[in-house]
């Protein structure tokens, strides 16, 4: 019997490092509303609750839409130039596709981005679906937004996991009646991770893949 029947995978920080291009966006932005290009590490302290969120550690918020606007204009333009797998992404995938498990990705990127690179790196072949920002009038870690995607995928919370890098992946988790099994590749420390009640914590996803690969005791 397999521990879960459906996994849901965040995608930045999780499935892909993304960062680049994300901190490319805002460089591009932040400066056009007399900001400093922001250091690589501000951007992934500031994201994943999604990007108006994002933003506002940065701008007041009368002007995070225009800011908004522009980043997300310019990381379509550069979108796929510099992302890439996380190593040990595809290896997981395939293992659980070929075992049945139901996966879909589940993320604050918008969903049309998200897809994209999906595409782009061989993912969307083994999930049932994309579902990110936009797609619905939630984002993580609002309960609808899992029951939603549940709901799209016929799953149940009671044999599903989320796979994350951060405190939002834990909380959308748990919302949703789910546990969460967090990797450090993203956003987030190990000892930040365990603080935000993660339900596991790895290094990577080969590590958590071989706890998931593990018999189940009892």
């Amino acid at each position: 019997m397999r521990r879960f029947s459906t996994l849901l995978l965040d995608l930045d920080g999780t499935l892909v490092d993304a960062f680049t291009t994300i901190h490319r966006g805002y460089c591009h932005a932040l400066p056009q509303f007399g900001v400093p290009a922001p250091t690589m590490a501000q951007v992934r302290r500031a994201v994943g609750g999604g990007i108006h969120q994002a933003m506002a550690h940065f701008l007041p918020a009368e002007k995070i839409p225009a800011a908004v606007a522009l980043h997300v204009a310019y990381s379509d333009s550069i979108l796929l130039e510099d992302v890439t797998l996380l190593p040990g992404a595809m290896e997981l995938l395939r293992a659980q596709h070929a075992a049945g498990v139901t996966l879909a990705v589940f993320t604050n990127k918008r969903g049309e981005h998200a897809r994209r690179i999906c595409d782009h790196l061989g993912v969307t072949p083994l999930v049932r679906g994309v579902f990110g920002a936009r797609d619905t009038a939630w984002l993580k870690p609002q309960p609808e937004f899992a029951a939603h995607v549940l709901a799209q995928l016929g799953a149940s919370a009671e044999s599903t996991m989320l796979v994350g890098d951060s405190p939002f992946d834990v909380q959308a988790a748990h919302n949703g009646g789910f546990p969460c099994w967090c990797v450090t590749t993203g956003t987030h420390d190990a000892a930040e991770l365990r603080a935000a009640q993660a339900d596991a914590v790895f290094p990577n996803l080969a590590a958590l893949h071989r706890a998931l690969e593990a018999p189940v005791a009892g």
